[in-house]
C-alpha cells in the first residue's frame, strides 16, 4: 500500500470563474470516430481563444512583433463531450502573470452551459523572435492581460 497522498479529482468549473468569453465555432474535422471532438483539438481552441484576444487587443503581433510567446506547459481536464456543430465559448483567465510568462487558464463551455465541458491551462514564455530567449513582458501585453487577472 502507498502512503503516497491522494489528489482532489479536477472538477468543471463554473462561469464565474472566468473574466471573458470568446466564441468557437466546431468544425466537421473537429469529430473524432467516436462522434465527439477528439481530445487534441481542445488544446487547439485554448491557443485560439488566447492568441485571438491577444490579436484583437493590440497585444500580439504574430508577423513582425519583436517578443513572441512559446508555450512551454499545458494541461486539460475532460468533463463532457463536445461535438460538431456545436457552438462553443471559451472562458478565459489569466492566473499568473510573471516576469517573462503568463499562466492562462481556459473554460470550455457548450454555448449556455453553466459548467465548463473541459478545463485546463497554458504557459506562455515570451522571448525575442531572434534569440529565442525569455524577454519582459511588453507594456501592451501587460495591459492587455490585467484585466483578465
Amino acid at each position: 500500500m502507498s502512503d503516497a497522498p491522494t489528489l482532489p479529482r479536477p472538477q468543471a468549473r463554473p462561469r464565474s470563474d472566468f473574466k471573458l468569453f470568446r466564441p468557437i465555432q466546431t468544425r466537421w474535422m473537429d469529430n473524432d470516430v467516436y462522434g465527439h471532438v477528439n481530445n487534441v483539438v481542445y488544446y487547439s481552441y485554448f491557443d485560439t481563444a488566447v492568441n485571438a484576444y491577444l490579436i484583437e487587443a493590440g497585444a500580439l503581433d504574430i508577423h513582425q512583433g519583436e517578443v513572441i510567446g512559446l508555450v512551454v506547459e499545458t494541461q486539460c481536464n475532460y468533463f463532457e463531450s463536445l461535438a460538431f456543430p456545436q457552438a462553443v465559448e471559451a472562458g478565459l483567465r489569466v492566473a499568473r502573470m510573471g516576469g517573462s510568462s503568463v499562466r492562462y487558464e481556459i473554460g470550455l463551455f457548450a454555448h449556455g452551459a453553466p459548467w465548463s465541458a473541459a478545463a485546463g491551462h497554458f504557459v506562455h514564455v515570451y522571448v525575442s523572435r531572434q534569440t529565442r530567449r525569455p524577454q519582459a513582458l511588453p507594456t501592451a501585453l501587460k495591459a492587455a492581460l490585467t484585466p483578465l487577472l
